[in-house]
């Protein structure tokens, strides 16, 4: 009697919806770069991905939705393929080096055409549409700024900061010269750029007294 021949193996369903998640994340992000936000579209997403336009809806609301997770989502992956954990300002008890080498990170990562073209896309669609510009705010923005606030509150803990300065004011005395010259081109941004930001936000304008 002939053995019997083994029924081939189920499909992977999780596997293939990660493939399918992942090649959406890509579509979404070279999209949004080659055409801009106002004109792609989940129809285009759906066929540069090689998925039907349902899968996306599935799992998305709307292209914002999904334009925000891929952005996330090309963030996270970054940090691990580094080495690094994801989301975390350094705490090594000297405020000015920790705050210099945070923003160091994002000069790098703003220059990154990876990271550059989608981000710019996204920022000053924001800028227009409210619905998008709220949503980058929220779930972009705000989680890395209030990275700041606690960084800085610890120094505020070890007698770095003054007590009676707002961690949330503060930060933008780095962050937002940086974000301006990134998105507007008002300036080049650098190394030494951010160094400075920090060294002026750190330590004032006024004259240093002598001795």
């Amino acid at each position: 009697m002939a053995a019997r021949e083994s029924a081939p193996p189920a499909p992977n369903a999780g596997r293939r919806s990660e493939r399918s998640r992942r090649a959406i994340y890509d579509a979404a992000l070279a999209l949004v770069v080659e055409v801009g936000y106002p004109r792609t579209t989940i129809e285009g997403i759906a066929a540069r991905a090689g998925v039907g336009k349902q899968t996306i809806y599935r799992w998305w609301p709307s292209k914002a939705d999904v334009l925000m997770e891929a952005f996330l989502d090309l963030a996270e992956r970054s940090a691990r393929e580094a080495g690094e954990q994801p989301y975390s300002i350094p705490d090594t008890g000297d405020l000015a080096a920790d705050l210099k080498a945070v923003l160091r990170a994002t000069v790098d990562e703003l220059q990154d055409p990876t990271f550059d073209a989608p981000s710019r896309a996204l920022a000053a669609e924001g800028l227009v549409n409210e619905e998008l510009g709220r949503q980058y705010v929220a779930k972009l923005l705000e989680p890395s700024l209030q990275l700041y606030v606690e960084r800085l509150r610890s120094a505020q803990k070890a007698g770095q900061v003054r007590p009676d300065v707002d961690p949330r004011i503060a930060l933008e005395l780095f962050v937002s010269p940086l974000a301006q010259r990134w998105l507007q081109y008002t300036g080049p941004i650098s190394h030494d750029y951010t160094d400075t930001l920090v060294d002026y936000a750190l330590y004032g304008l006024a004259p240093r007294p002598q001795g």
